[in-house]
């Protein structure tokens, strides 16, 4: 019996890079990832997905309920464009039992390579071990502060790349959305030192959130190791 055929609907298209190659993205998942888990396993090293965001002081609009006829108002100042910068790792314990989120932010600035060094040499000294340390190829994980970096943490760090344009394999990705679509929208500061003590307040609830933080590997396409899969 021949199906029957399926009908239209209105749907909103998706943004895709065509600098995207699926098979590179594949190719990655099926050798590169299985290598850096075994790297990180066979030294007994943190696992850690690193990435920046930004949120600027105009809050992202929602729709929320009110009165028919009254719509809400968001008050926001408009003469200026500071925001707050956040860096995030989301990693993975030696023993692969628990998750856990290092951050920090700089308020009305942004993480270009010398604040990335700064943040990863904050996060060794504050975390004990090892770090196998994965993200995407962007100009703030490039170059010489970066390779410094490298050569005075020989013994402790090592970084790896994701594969270029593939956001869906970063975690963090989905962070970014909780934190400015679910808990920031509607919100408008009064400046930037409320933002980013907002920022902080909300990230910091989820630092040992293990329901959270293995939620935002399910929602990406990057397998969470069997340990942690129960």
């Amino acid at each position: 019996m021949p199906l029957a055929p399926q009908s239209d609907t209105p749907q909103k298209p998706q943004r895709v890079p065509r600098e995207r190659d699926p098979e590179v993205i594949a190719a990655w998942l099926e050798s590169d990832w299985p290598r850096i888990k075994k790297r990180a396993r066979r030294h007994g090293a943190h696992l850690a997905l690193i990435d920046e965001s930004g949120l600027l002081m105009g809050p992202l609009l929602r729709r929320i309920w009110s009165p028919e006829g009254k719509t809400p108002a968001a008050a926001q100042g408009g003469a200026h464009r500071q925001k707050v910068s956040v860096a995030a790792a989301v990693w993975l314990s030696p023993r692969r039992d628990s998750l856990g989120l290092y951050l920090h932010t700089l308020a009305d600035g942004y993480f270009n390579n010398w604040y990335v060094t700064a943040f990863i040499e904050a996060m060794l000294r504050d975390l004990a071990g090892r770090f196998v340390v994965v993200w995407d190829g962007g100009p703030m994980h490039k170059g010489e502060p970066i390779r410094a970096l490298e050569e005075q943490f020989a013994d402790r760090l090592a970084l790896e790349r994701l594969p270029p344009w593939a956001p869906m394999l970063n975690p963090e990705e989905l962070l970014w959305s909780w934190l400015k679509w679910e808990r920031l929208s509607n919100f408008a500061a009064h400046d930037v030192s409320e933002l980013d003590g907002r920022v902080v307040a909300e990230l910091a609830t989820k630092r040992e959130d293990q329901g959270f933080l293995k939620n935002l590997f399910h929602a990406s396409e990057l397998p969470l190791p069997r340990t942690l899969l129960s």
